[in-house]
């Protein structure tokens, strides 16, 4: 994964936004405003931060376990940069914390609507794997509900959760490919498959369209 690459959180390649799909109310997936990418980037980079100094972690151990270089870390945790999904992948699994607990603001409320429009998504470094939390980031928690979205021939390496993180996936839209520790799961509309994430695995699409999946994650513990 390139960690230069300049699609990040909040942002996209020039491909997108992608075709309108017929009656499906098609997804905001231009630029955010340059303010609003700040203050994820401080946000995030606020969280990465806390996290490492809790665990007692320099920059360069940091560096070491998530195979971030630490220039990149440091611009990361100073606000200046914001991650792309599998850089962010990276650095939570060395932290042994969900994706969630960095991008999270802390607030008390009984209900959370989350408006489309406002969603924070997360896209992969070439733009044709896109993540949205269908959650709010508030508190650590042990259950996370995303929608995915790959655009032909796309595909996504994710790394190894921590142990006992189980994946629960219905496709919604086209036909993928689910590569679960070299072995090969194809799955049209309709289709749902439960594994166990602590093995690399890899979404790939292999039909003729975007594909749109709904991806519910149980990590084993509550990982703050």
């Amino acid at each position: 994964m390139n960690e230069k690459s300049p699609v990040a959180l909040g942002g996209c390649a020039d491909r997108w936004p992608p075709s309108q799909y017929a009656g499906v109310a098609p997804l905001v997936m231009d630029f955010e405003p340059v303010e609003s990418l700040l203050g994820l980037a401080t946000v995030i980079g606020g969280h990465i931060h806390q996290r490492r100094k809790q665990l007692g972690l320099s920059l360069d151990t940091l560096a070491r376990q998530s195979r971030v270089s630490r220039a990149m870390l440091s611009q990361i945790e100073r606000g200046r940069s914001t991650p792309t999904i599998g850089v962010l992948w990276k650095i939570a699994h060395a932290l042994e914390a969900p994706i969630s607990a960095l991008l999270g603001e802390e607030r008390e409320e009984n209900v959370w609507f989350l408006p489309v429009a406002s969603a924070r998504r997360l896209y992969s470094k070439d733009g044709r794997f896109c993540s949205r939390a269908l959650f709010p980031f508030d508190n650590p928690r042990r259950v996370e509900f995303y929608e995915l979205r790959l655009e032909t021939q796309g595909e996504e390496a994710a790394n190894p959760y921590p142990s006992g993180t189980l994946e629960n996936l219905v496709v919604s839209r086209g036909e993928v490919e689910i590569i679960i520790a070299g072995t090969r799961y194809g799955l049209t509309v309709g289709d749902a498959i439960q594994f166990l994430a602590d093995v690399a695995h890899t979404y790939r699409n292999v039909g003729q369209s975007e594909a749109v999946m709904y991806l519910v994650m149980t990590y084993a513990r509550i990982m703050a």
